[in-house]
């Protein structure tokens, strides 16, 4: 999913930067943009996603607090100053550990998140293709 959108955005902001056309259309494709930007679908789901980030990030701060706290508690403990070098490195190394797995269960949330929005929606479009009426055909 990420290659395919990706590859629409390299494509798109490579016609706008390549084309000939000039201005002119730059400004139609944009325009076109930014009707498809407002549209409120489109809008609710940027919403979920500031509001899914802002949750998130809410925890990052204690994370870095707690990491810093044991780092720092390595580094003042009892023992030489080879010992305690090496402590504040394992430390570092559990928190660096701590905070990847917090970011990747964070990605895998809005990855699950996300998959769990675009499976509604088209089970909302599948539905609404389904209920709507059929054109009799020419024959009939």
């Amino acid at each position: 999913m990420k290659g395919k959108i990706g590859l629409v955005v390299g494509l798109g902001v490579g016609y706008v930067l390549g084309t000939r056309a000039g201005r002119e259309r730059y400004e139609q494709i944009k325009k076109q943009w930014l009707k498809v930007w407002h549209l409120d679908p489109v809008q609710a789901q940027v919403h979920k996603v500031q509001d899914f980030a802002k949750a998130q990030a809410a925890a990052v701060p204690q994370a870095l607090w707690t990491g810093a706290v044991k780092i720092v508690k390595a580094a003042t403990s009892d023992g030489t100053p080879g010992q305690r070098v090496d402590s504040t490195i394992a430390s570092g190394k559990a928190v660096a550990a701590e905070v990847k797995q917090a970011a990747e269960e964070t990605v895998a949330a809005a990855e699950q998140s996300v998959a769990a929005e675009e499976s509604r929606t088209k089970s909302r479009t599948s539905a609404a293709a389904k209920s709507a009426p059929k054109k009799p055909t020419a024959g009939a």
